[in-house]
């Protein structure tokens, strides 16, 4: 294990050197996951958003031997390195042999927690000398023209040596998931079983200080947990656990809330769920990185995230042909959201004047993609109608894109949406239907779908795709008369439609 961590400590040294070269370049990458991306924003006045530091999220997503996954979303904090390291480091702990399919559950979840000892001591070990030229500094006592100079020279160490990361990571082995979390990112694992109905988990709970088992966990230790609940944060983050950061491991008895600890209250030790078997599961795995979840329910509240971010997902899924894509589109549109309610300047306005760094990683399990099988130059084209979404005290309505393709035949396909409410640890059963809008009301036990109708608005077709005339268009796909004749009378007005045109 000392071997393989020095690898991963050297590779990770080289990389601060270079950013975009890695050891781990050279593993096989999972082909059955996405990840989208987005940097950190502040709007301002005008709503236009402007970057505040480097994004410092990371994530791994790398196939092993024998049937061997493993995932990964950090959300670092105070600069890059430790999310940087720790995603290094923690696959040379576990992709290099160190797992196999004969091992046991007992035998993964040791694994897996000896790995997250080995990034916490390793890291720590690249910051020694560092750390020991700051304290050097900080005991001198020098003349005002050097003073300058040292205290240009602490403010580098600090730059240095401070930071961390939460870490929440995804590993199938055996067809088996487990889950390690250490911090405040989030793990969906949504299934869909052969009558149409989905359950969604949240796997696991946030270690945060309205986590009530880490409030007891910190209680124990001899600090005031009312007061940590009340301050809700921990030395500027909001986690009870973390990788890295010094300030709080080696300093914590400097720290007001922290002081009467009787040992280190921040610990790197991770929560571990699994193994749970993944045999006949069909739908899809979701990790997701603190600022995500955050820029959503600043937008939308909390009550309804989780369906949010599902419902989305598998919007996506339906329209889009690659999963890179769909993550991408889902990260998007969260950014989008967020910024739609800043400008607005409803009540959730003042939740949305800047969001963090935001990840999210999608890993499909024997879930279908859209077909992209119908292409333009096949006659078919995906149209995607996005509807706004509205929130109330009351209610949380969720509309999400509906992908409407236009085939060479006469067929109309819609994506279907999904959506269930998550208690933790408890399935919740959902419906799935072509949708056109899906609503979900906000007691987080029910869902709902309202059906786009049997599409009889959609003329037939021939079997040939129409051709363009010398303006480049094609005949339209959809007939409007009985839309603006519902229109009509539904307005008192009482002029007859001709040709399917609307109100002139």
């Amino acid at each position: 294990t000392t071997n393989k961590s020095t690898i991963g400590a050297e590779c990770v040294t080289a990389s601060d050197r270079n950013q975009h070269q890695s050891w781990t370049d050279d593993l096989p990458l999972c082909q059955m996951c996405g990840v989208g991306t987005a940097p950190n924003c502040v709007y301002g006045p005008d709503g236009k958003g402007t970057q505040s530091h480097p994004n410092e999220d990371g994530h791994l997503r790398f196939r092993g031997d024998d049937g061997c996954f493993l995932y990964g979303v950090f959300n670092g904090y105070d600069g890059s390195r430790v999310a940087n390291f720790a995603s290094q480091c923690l696959t040379a702990e576990l992709l290099l042999g160190q797992l196999n399919s004969g091992h046991t559950d007992n035998d993964v979840r040791r694994i897996l927690t000896q790995a997250f000892d080995v990034v916490e001591k390793s890291y720590f070990e690249t910051i020694d000398d560092a750390l020991a030229e700051k304290a050097n500094l900080s005991n001198y006592l020098l003349p005002h023209n050097e003073s300058q100079k040292v205290m240009e020279r602490l403010k580098e160490l600090e730059q240095e040596v401070s930071g961390g990361a939460t870490v929440a990571v995804a590993l199938i082995l055996n067809n088996k998931l487990y889950i390690a979390n250490v911090g405040t990112n989030r793990v969906l694992l949504c299934k869909s079983s052969s009558d149409g109905q989905n359950q969604v988990l949240q796997i696991g709970r946030p270690h945060s200080t309205d986590n009530e088992d880490e409030l007891q966990r910190l209680a124990a230790l001899g600090l005031d947990s009312a007061r940590i609940r009340q301050a809700g944060q921990i030395a500027g983050q909001s986690s009870t656990r973390r990788l890295g950061d010094y300030r709080v491991k080696f300093n914590y008895n400097e720290i007001d809330l922290l002081s009467a600890a009787k040992s280190k209250p921040v610990v790197a030790e991770p929560e571990i769920h699994g193994g749970q078997s993944l045999e006949g599961v069909t739908g899809f795995l979701l990790l997701m990185s603190e600022g995500l979840i955050n820029a959503l329910e600043s937008a939308h509240g909390p009550e309804q995230a989780n369906q949010e971010i599902v419902a989305m997902v598998a919007a996506e899924l339906a329209q889009q042909t690659s999963l890179e894509a769909v993550a991408q589109s889902v990260v998007d549109r969260v950014k989008r959201l967020h910024h739609d309610v800043f400008v607005s300047g409803r009540q959730r306005a003042t939740y949305c004047s800047r969001h963090e760094d935001m990840t999210l990683l999608i890993r499909t399990l024997n879930y279908p993609l859209a077909d992209a099988a119908l292409t333009p130059t096949q006659g078919g084209r995906v149209c995607p109608v996005s509807v706004p979404y509205l929130n109330s005290q009351s209610t949380s309505k969720t509309s999400v894109t509906l992908s409407l393709v236009m085939p060479s035949q006469s067929t109309l396909t819609n994506g279907t949406n999904t959506a269930s409410t998550l208690e933790e640890g408890t399935p919740t059963p959902g419906s799935q239907s072509p949708t056109a809008t899906l609503q979900s009301t906000n007691t987080q036990t029910q869902s709902s779908s309202s059906s786009s109708g049997d599409g009889s608005l959609f003329r037939q077709r021939g079997s040939q795709a129409a051709q363009p005339d010398e303006t480049g268009r094609v005949p339209p796909y959809v007939d409007f008369s009985q839309f603006y004749r519902l229109w009509g009378s539904d307005h008192g007005d009482g002029q007859s439609m001709q040709g399917g045109l609307g109100p002139q």
